[in-house]
């Protein structure tokens, strides 16, 4: 094995669920894996989604010799148009269904022409400087699902990718368990394994296993069905298709990203839709509700996607009715329940029937269980081991998997984001954490919000603001009328007369204590201070205050 190290970082979905990406140096050349999303949790307030920060490697990135994308979902995918704008011209490796998937969201941000998409087979390789990547097909929940080999150097390393062993997947095309066994025969160095099911007992059912479910309701519902789900879940819609076609119902899409994908994947050929099942949304509103099924996204209780407009009513096409069949088809992300909640309960109350899990078997995971995950770690039989993708409480529970297999704890870690590990002659030591955080996108914005000005919202949704203009008269005297006091979420002014005047002469007492030729910022903080103690003493609240004198 080379003296040289072979160095890992983490840079997103160690220690959460999401923003996937992480990347290999060797002799000072990087490749990076994956560029995902994470959606925003609950306290990131006004926040669209939120992407890896990768900002270290800016200063770096004529080093960055290429990037992998394992598969097409959002937490894998959703940043790469942030990476192409940051990383011109670096090639993009990945496999037929990912590549097109990349392409609409590339075309979408105009940054098509900008991007070196290459085009590898489930079971291809490359080499790119010292990295000999080979891809190995794994079931996941969307076909063209990859792990890697990487060999360098160093040794080979594993990553498995997002995976699951499913015997009977709806593609036909299962895990490559002879190229895993090829990979032991070699000797494998470290192994990266997806830790999102490690809490979980037993072994995830196989795809097919809702489709019992589906003919089910697909057979005994009298009015529309509503199928919710991932917009690149492309498995899940030819399920859907499958199922219309069994028991004659026309096929509408609702949502931009589903109509994309729909198109892109139809004409790859991983869609299989039958000459004139498709329907536009408007012509499906007019027909029978027995005879038409709708695939919607939204699952993840997102206000401005098709479910969550239709829940509020604020859908431009479809409103929901009494006599919808509603399937939500997908697993919560964590930290997304309350939203998915609210949604669910305001589709019932609009007359719906609403299936989920664990209501019903409409949904079974794209990841590996305890079981899946232990056979993956026996099969290779790595000198390492390094759980990847999850909450800590995930990779912790992966990492105990390996304890129960015979791994001695020095050849197990369990990191987070950013903190890395080097490979040298063989042996494996963890590296001082790299600083790092979370890059917010708001609107168009990307890192201009940073957790100072979530604080503030915070504290603006919490107690919310009050402004108060302090006047000076044309020679500069403090004006003795009343100040002019305007709030926003803390107090409804006009039946708080009594508090108003409290607040008033507070800042009039504050202002008398003052020389006419104090500093601004003197004022606004004496002011600004005085506010806090009366408000607090009278409401028990910390609102927001800005003093402007005028």
């Amino acid at each position: 094995m080379s003296a040289k190290p072979l160095k890992w970082v983490p840079i997103g979905g160690l220690g959460e669920v999401g923003k996937n990406m992480m990347m290999f140096e060797y002799d000072d050349e990087i490749l990076l894996i994956d560029a995902g999303i994470m959606f925003p949790e609950s306290d990131m307030l006004g926040i669209d989604a939120v992407i890896p920060d990768y900002g270290f490697l800016k200063q770096q990135r004529d080093r960055v010799r290429a990037i992998i994308i394992t598969h097409g979902h959002e937490d894998h995918t959703g940043a790469i148009t942030h990476v192409v704008r940051d990383f011109p011209g670096v090639p993009i490796y990945t496999t037929p269904l990912t590549r097109g998937l990349l392409e609409v969201k590339l075309k979408d941000a105009k940054l098509l022409d900008r991007s070196k998409l290459y085009t590898v087979a489930t079971e291809g390789e490359f080499t790119v400087g010292p990295f000999k990547v080979e891809f190995f097909r794994m079931c996941h929940s969307i076909p063209d699902n990859v792990g890697l080999g990487i060999t360098t150097p160093a040794g080979l390393v594993v990553h498995s990718g997002d995976f699951k062993f499913d015997h009977t997947p709806v593609d036909g095309k299962p895990s490559n368990f002879a190229k895993l066994a090829e990979f032991a025969g070699r000797g494998v160095l470290a192994l990266f394994a997806d830790s999102t099911n490690a809490e979980i007992a037993g072994t995830t059912p196989s795809e097919r296993a809702i489709e019992p479910t589906f003919n089910h309701v697909f057979q005994h519902a009298e009015g529309r069905i509503i199928v919710a789900t991932f917009a690149s879940l492309i498995s899940r819609i030819q399920q859907v298709v499958n199922v219309c076609e069994a028991h004659g119902r026309r096929l509408a899409l609702a949502g931009a990203s589903m109509i994309e994908n729909v198109k892109m994947a139809q004409k790859m050929g991983y869609l299989n839709i039958p000459e004139g099942m498709l329907v536009r949304l408007e012509e499906a509103n007019k027909m029978e509700p027995h005879s038409v099924a709708i695939m919607a996204t939204g699952t993840q209780g997102e206000p401005s996607a098709v479910l969550g407009r239709m829940a509020v009513g604020k859908h431009p096409i479809i409103s929901v009715k009494p006599g919808d069949t509603i399937i939500m088809s997908a697993h919560p992300i964590p930290g997304n329940e309350e939203y998915i909640h609210r949604i669910i309960n305001r589709l019932f109350q609009k007359g719906a029937e609403v299936l989920y899990d664990p209501v019903a078997k409409v949904h079974v995971s794209g990841h590996a269980s305890q079981e899946e995950q232990k056979l993956l770690i026996s099969l290779l039989r790595p000198r390492y081991f390094i759980p990847i993708h999850g909450e800590l409480r995930m990779l912790k529970a992966h990492a105990r998997l390996a304890y129960e297999l015979g791994f001695p704890s020095e050849r197990v870690f369990v990191v987070e984001n950013g903190t890395p590990i080097e490979f040298v002659e063989g042996h494996a030591r963890q590296l001082s954490r790299i600083p790092g955080g979370y890059v917010f996108v708001d609107g168009s914005g990307v890192g201009d919000v940073d957790k100072t000005v979530i604080r503030d919202r915070e504290v603006l949704a919490r107690d919310g603001f009050i402004v108060t203009v302090v006047r000076r008269d044309k020679d500069g005297r403090f004006t003795t009328r009343k100040p002019e006091i305007i709030t926003r979420g803390f107090i409804y002014m006009r039946e708080a007369e009594s508090l108003t005047k409290v607040m008033s002469q507070a800042v009039l007492n504050e202002l008398h204590q003052l020389s006419e030729d104090a500093a601004e910022e003197t004022i606004r903080g004496r002011v600004t201070d005085a506010l806090s103690r009366v408000i607090y003493n009278q409401t028990r609240r910390r609102p927001m205050i800005i003093v402007i004198v005028a």
